[in-house]
């Protein structure tokens, strides 16, 4: 399937340098100057088609919705009362990344990053989450994670710290990959330490690599390294935030009413339609179970001779049927990491983000390329990677729009907010994520997008995994927005565990 989306990222490219010609004598709006041509100074202005889905990516368009609980709350927590927000369309996996792919993150970071052995060992999972003391669980510390029997299962024992760097290093592949796949660069497998290929050190022109053929410089007439402007190389992989995460699993694009005038013609309380997680279409699988979770005490996977999810633990990635989005197991299988640090989100606290109801999200900290006395970003760390700072609250007093450069705990010590004394009165601090959806090892509740729990950054757990999202540039709707090429992958056909 990577092979196929890259194959169509070198239709894409092809294209690109085609239609780019049709531009030559195009000229400003606002001068009359024209674009792309050496006698006007050679500013460029690319034919762009449209952002490029990534691997594994399916687009989510985005729009309003009810975000929090949809089911009772069982927990009498109410730390996610409903409100109406926006979500702008994205793009997500369509399924949570599995062990082969975590596998082969580590592989990498052990090959490449030499004489550095301990980033290796801090990516690994920690394969003894599963063990207890009153459970003979021993077998699945060495065979869950490294026997093939288990490459398509849910990767798990990862914490949001490593999950968040996973991201990270798969951005800077898919984006080699790209330039790879459009004849700009050859592959490097030769790659050691800090010379490896990262998108912003190759973007700022402290990373070459092994070049075979740059773009044409339409100023000089000779070649260039792909620049940001191009378009060609893709925005970051990241966790999606909780918003995006319970908009995508709600997916009640399925939901709306056949006229498409902006109305639903019912709720759900959970990924899919209808108040129970059995099939209720009259056909062969009636009455099976949508989802990997825990019926009731002791009953992870039903009777021998008529199991109902088939998984004693985690399910392959795509079992079971996919949500109105295409994307599998946003109900059970395994909890998500997500990007918001957690806050109960009361009645209280909701006055607070009455005006943010676009992309609401919590874990902002700002950061800012670290500049040498010319302006230019300072020579890249060991690693490869380009050098960040925080962003001072001195530096941003004079701005309208924000004041802080970190805003995870913001107004948690105004007076009238609950003061946070991590350890003595609550475990919630500026450490704690979000944690969404449920697992394997979860009753029905937790299956519903609204619920949702935390964790500490740096902890693991056997019940949660994660997928990536990242962001969409341009229209919300897909490419034809750019009118041009739509390259947006098929949504995926189902695929069942039950055969």
């Amino acid at each position: 399937m990577i092979g196929k989306v890259f194959s169509i990222v070198s239709l894409c490219a092809t294209v690109l340098l085609v239609s780019s010609c049709s531009k030559k004598n195009e000229a400003s709006s606002a001068t009359g100057w024209k674009y792309n041509d050496p006698e006007y100074g050679g500013f460029e202005k690319v034919d762009y088609e449209g952002q490029v889905t990534g691997p594994n990516l399916v687009l989510i368009e985005g729009g309003t919705f009810t975000m929090g609980l949809t089911e009772e709350d069982v927990t009498y927590e109410w730390n996610n009362i409903p409100r109406r927000v926006t979500v702008s369309s994205f793009y997500m996996d369509e399924t949570e990344v599995s062990n082969i792919n975590y596998r082969e993150y580590c592989f990498w970071l052990g090959r490449v990053l030499k004489s550095y052995p301990d980033v290796m060992r801090s990516a690994l999972p920690d394969t003894l989450v599963w063990r207890e003391e009153l459970a003979l669980n021993e077998p699945f510390i060495e065979t869950y994670f490294r026997y093939p029997s288990y490459d398509d299962y849910p990767v798990v024992g990862v914490s949001w710290l490593q999950a968040t760097e996973f991201c990270k290093w798969r951005t800077d592949r898919v984006n080699e990959m790209i330039l790879i796949e459009r004849g700009i660069m050859n592959p490097n497998p030769e790659q050691v330490d800090a010379e490896n290929f990262n998108t912003k050190s190759y973007l700022n022109g402290q990373y070459q690599g092994n070049v075979r053929k740059n773009l044409k410089d339409i100023t000089t007439g000779g070649e260039r390294s792909v620049k940001f402007e191009d378009g060609i190389l893709l925005p970051e992989y990241r966790l999606p935030t909780e918003a995006e995460w319970e908009y995508a699993s709600l997916a009640l694009v399925g939901k709306q009413s056949i006229n498409k005038d902006e109305l639903y013609t019912d709720k759900r309380f959970y990924p899919w339609d209808g108040n129970t997680a059995r099939y209720k279409r009259r056909d062969k699988h009636m009455g099976e179970i949508l989802a990997n979770f825990k019926k009731s005490g002791g009953d992870y996977m039903g009777m021998a001779g008529k199991l109902n999810d088939r998984a004693h633990i985690t399910a392959p990635v795509k079992t079971y049927w996919p949500n109105d989005f295409g994307l599998y197991n946003m109900g059970g299988n395994v909890s998500e990491w997500v990007e918001d640090v957690f806050r109960p989100l009361t009645s209280t606290t909701l006055r607070d983000v009455e005006n943010h109801d676009l992309n609401p999200f919590r874990g902002n900290e700002f950061k800012e390329l670290i500049l040498d006395e010319s302006g230019v970003p300072i020579e890249k760390d060991t690693l490869g990677r380009l050098q960040y700072q925080a962003v001072k609250d001195s530096a941003v007093n004079d701005r309208e729009n924000y004041n802080r450069g970190d805003v995870k705990d913001w107004r948690d010590d105004d007076s009238d907010r609950i003061d946070y004394l991590y350890g003595v009165s609550s475990l919630v601090s500026n450490k704690s994520r979000v944690v969404k959806g449920g697992s394997w090892a979860d009753r029905l509740f937790w299956l519903s997008p609204g619920a949702r729990r935390f964790k500490d950054e740096d902890k693991s757990d056997r019940t949660i995994g994660f997928r990536c999202a990242m962001t969409r540039t341009g229209g919300p709707t897909g490419n034809e927005d750019a009118g041009g090429i739509d390259f947006k992958r098929k949504q995926p056909k189902v695929n069942r565990s039950y055969k």
